[in-house]
């Protein structure tokens, strides 16, 4: 059975049925944590009788820095939304790790941000050096990925539209909330990656609601093909894309040639005119809550809920 890990302030835990026991460990790192297996048994062994998750301040269970790499239009149905058709080539991109923020800090948007859009994401935890080179087959997961986080990955679109800069615009501090949970699994639960539903809601009201099984490339997939040119190592974040159901959505095809013919400039100022109609994006205020768990809860990463503020 998975083991469910919480980070706070005081120390590493060990959760079950929403207790927890400190893990009796000097790990300060994700990565120091992950090669000390035994102390983390050894805590979940009695976690049912320990502290209530509730009385504990959860801080991301991924450290920093480290780095935290995301795939791009990784779900069908996002592909539909974002108007594309064909084979979509896989597309990785870095964010900063200095935008990893506890699951339920607030998303600060910049001031000069007008357009904030949510990303529900399965996050994938090394727990092993990935060397360049390295092919993945769905049995070696276990040997490279220790364990699961929900994250979202919150993006600036008008800064990642008009600058075509994917590393500015999902970077900013709070950017990655990232937790409460570390779901370390067992070699066996790796055949219910698919089954694991992703869910995220802003003020109650439900955006996106997909399984795995709407991936395009799938985990072992994905790190074969990150490792062609990039090395990762124990504690290091791979966010495996987002279903359908952000607010950012592709023009209408006659929209679109058409503003395709215009200079960028004209271009951008005619798509934003249109997108400022669009209620979907987040302000100031707005709640939103993310969860990715399986029907049966044997894997189950914990809720995330973040409210949103505006920069000072």
């Amino acid at each position: 059975m998975s083991t469910n890990v919480l980070r706070t302030p005081d120390g590493w835990w060990a959760v079950r049925d929403e207790r927890a026991v400190r893990i009796e460990t000097k790990a300060a790192t994700t990565a120091e944590l992950l090669a000390d297996r035994d102390a983390v048994r050894d805590a979940a062994a009695s976690a049912e009788n320990g502290t209530p998750v509730a009385d504990l301040v959860a801080l991301p269970p991924v450290t920093t820095p480290c780095r935290v790499v995301a795939q791009m239009v990784n779900y069908r149905s996002h592909a539909r939304d974002s108007g594309f058709t064909g084979e979509i080539p896989p597309t990785f991109f870095r964010k900063a790790s200095g935008s990893v923020s506890g699951p339920h800090d607030a998303v600060v948007r910049p001031a000069h941000v007008n357009f904030l859009d949510y990303e529900v994401e399965l996050g994938l935890v090394l727990g092993a050096p990935l060397p360049v080179g390295t092919v993945v087959e769905e049995g070696d997961l276990p040997r490279y990925v220790a364990g699961l986080v929900l994250t979202n990955d919150v993006s600036a679109r008008d800064v990642q539209l008009t600058k075509t800069q994917f590393y500015e615009s999902k970077s900013y501090p709070t950017f990655t909330p990232t937790g409460p949970y570390l779901a370390l699994l067992e070699p066996e639960e790796f055949t219910h990656l698919l089954d694991l539903r992703l869910r995220l809601s802003v003020n109650g009201v439900p955006r996106q609601d997909r399984t795995l099984a709407d991936m395009i490339v799938r985990p072992a997939q994905a790190l074969t093909l990150l490792a062609r040119f990039q090395t990762l190592d124990a504690g290091d974040l791979l966010l495996t894309g987002t279903p359908g159901g952000t607010a950012l959505k592709a023009p209408p095809k006659p929209v679109a040639k058409i503003s395709a013919l215009l200079p960028p400039a004209l271009k951008w100022k005619a798509f934003f005119k249109g997108q400022a109609k669009n209620p979907l994006y987040l302000r100031n205020g707005d709640l939103i809550t993310a969860t990715i768990a399986t029907p049966d809860g044997r894997i189950d990463l914990g809720e995330q809920r973040t409210a949103v503020t505006d920069a000072p």
